[in-house]
């Protein structure tokens, strides 16, 4: 258990914490801040263990495998509550967590083969996206409006664009032709 794998769990730990926060009113208005600092502290657990991994070489299929699954995680349990708090519209949600979904189907069926499929740019950018939306969301500042409704759409955009990107460079895991 090094320590990128204590940041995953850790991210993993904070998840129902901010779910509380963001749902429960426990300090009356400082509880969406609170909820706000939980799920930035658990983004940056996700640049961290990643860019610690690969620096000092403590890259395990533990982290492989739980690193993108907290990340759903994080990303899926704080768009669904901004539904239920109606900040996001629910077919964006849908499309966002379809995505996971798929990609996910695709993960397990390329590591059946042996083949394990690192995330790409597109990828990347997307989630990047994705967690700055979430946090101009639960903000809700007002005067930020419209950079936040432009952000959730270039949000969606890259969602599927980088769908399109990885089914187009992995094709081959579905034809068996791996």
């Amino acid at each position: 258990m090094n320590l990128p794998n204590k940041l995953t769990l850790f991210r993993v730990i904070l998840i129902p914490v901010f779910c509380v926060f963001m749902l429960v009113d426990i300090t009356g208005d400082a509880d969406k801040w609170i909820a706000l600092a939980i799920f930035i502290i658990a983004s940056l657990t996700d640049l961290l263990d990643g860019k610690i991994a690969r620096k000092y070489n403590l890259v395990t299929d533990f982290g492989k495998f739980m690193d993108p699954l907290a990340d759903k995680l994080l990303v899926c349990s704080a768009m669904i509550l901004l539904v239920d708090l109606e900040k996001i519209p629910s077919w964006i949600v849908v499309i966002i967590i379809a995505r996971e979904f798929i990609i996910s189907g695709f993960r397990l069926i390329a590591v059946e083969n042996g083949r394990v499929i690192a995330a790409s740019y597109w990828g990347k950018f997307k989630t990047t996206f994705q967690m700055i939306m979430i946090i101009l969301m639960i903000a809700d500042i007002p005067a930020l409006s419209v950079i936040t409704t432009v952000i959730m759409y270039v949000a969606l955009i890259l969602t599927v664009v980088s769908l399109v990107d990885y089914l187009v460079k992995n094709k081959d895991v579905m034809s068996g032709e791996m």
